[in-house]
């Protein structure tokens, strides 16, 4: 049985979480571009790792977001680097939501929030346990579209100049890779305190932790990372041909190496070596997208960057995510979450895991 939150939690309404009384004022001192009639609210999207709500003056819609009222680690930090990225981008190639303010005081709605444009495209879905596109983009030959059309995202953000467009001191380039085994180690180790669990240990494991020690690359190439690649964090066009109009959910974004997010997003999709292979744990409807090694020689060929390391890229995604995915499985161990989906993201975690061992063996 879930665990009741607190009924000021529980029952938090889009006026809870963005009281229109307190965000107006700061609104007409930094916006003005939403207009100047009465506030309206409305929550567009609310979860465990984002809340989305929908601003309307009279005019066009904005959206606000901010963190939910029961947030994974790092969600206010997360909200805050979100608006500056998305700052930092306009002028560019890459496809993404304009920002129009953030406000990093918790004393207007209670946690830090940006303003950012609102813009027309459909998401994937994540239902059934499987992410599906808006129809026709969920059937062959649009969904294998929908895979390019991501790694044109991917290929326009690795290609931005970070130190150009102001995002020199938005993480450390210095030591990105020797860092990211105890960053997510470390962050997996506070879900039993954080949530309240007896935590547990997960297969794999340390057999990827001490490979990813023992195997990083010494050819890094810096730049800006989303962190968190993926259909549902992405918006596409209603019409033919595919095409992104813009990358969302940015709370995970640094300065590091854009490989992962190219791992991230290719990780699960079918390996040329085994086309027929299905992973049951695959989220996408990969018989239709291409292979993992079709979609890398395409971002190849658009980034310049070298992929002969790229399976070490694709070991540290499994281990990132298997580690991320698991703050689900603390929450429903906890209450917070149903058993369900524990059990949903239970499956996820142990898969990434042991596909990470498995392309660590196979890679020796």
């Amino acid at each position: 049985m879930t665990r009741e939150s607190p009924p000021k939690l529980r029952d938090m309404t889009a006026a809870d979480l963005a009281p229109p009384d307190r965000l107006t004022p700061w609104l007409d001192a930094n916006i003005p571009q939403l207009g100047s009639g009465p506030l309206e609210v409305t929550q567009l999207h609310g979860g465990t790792s984002n809340v989305i709500l929908t601003l309307n003056r009279g005019g066009a819609d904005m959206v606000l977001r901010r963190p939910p009222a029961v947030a994974p680690p790092g969600a206010e930090k997360g909200v805050l680097r979100e608006a500056r990225v998305l700052t930092a981008l306009a002028g560019t190639p890459v496809p993404h939501p304009h920002c129009f303010g953030s406000c990093a005081d918790p004393g207007v709605i209670g946690v830090p929030f940006y303003v950012m444009e609102r813009v027309s495209g459909w998401a994937a879905e994540l239902a059934n346990e499987k992410i599906t596109n808006h129809a026709p983009f969920d059937t062959a030959p649009s969904e294998y579209g929908v895979a390019y059309a991501m790694v044109d995202g991917l290929v326009a953000l690795a290609n931005v100049d970070y130190k150009a467009v102001g995002l020199d001191d938005f993480g450390r380039a210095e030591g990105f890779l020797e860092r990211q085994v105890d960053r997510w180690e470390g962050q997996l180790n506070s879900y039993p305190k954080l949530y309240g669990y007896s935590g547990r240990e997960i297969p794999s494991f340390t057999y990827a932790r001490d490979w990813l020690r023992a195997n990083i690359p010494d050819d890094f190439r810096a730049g800006i990372i989303h962190g968190d690649v993926g259909t549902p964090n992405a918006l596409f066009a209603f019409d033919h041909p595919t095409r992104l109009t813009a990358l969302i959910d940015w709370e995970l974004s640094t300065i590091g190496d854009p490989l992962i997010d190219l791992a991230w997003f290719t990780n699960k999709l079918r390996d040329e070596d085994r086309p027929g292979e299905i992973d049951p744990q695959a989220l996408y409807n990969i018989a239709n997208f291409p292979t993992r090694q079709e979609l890398a020689r395409y971002y190849a060929g658009r980034t310049g960057r070298d992929l002969a390391n790229f399976d070490y890229y694709c070991v540290l995604a499994f281990y990132k995510g298997g580690c991320i995915l698991e703050y689900k499985v603390a929450q429903s161990a906890a209450g917070f979450l149903s058993p369900e989906t524990g059990r949903f993201f239970d499956r996820l975690v142990l898969s990434n895991f042991a596909k990470a061992e498995q392309l660590c063996r196979k890679a020796g």
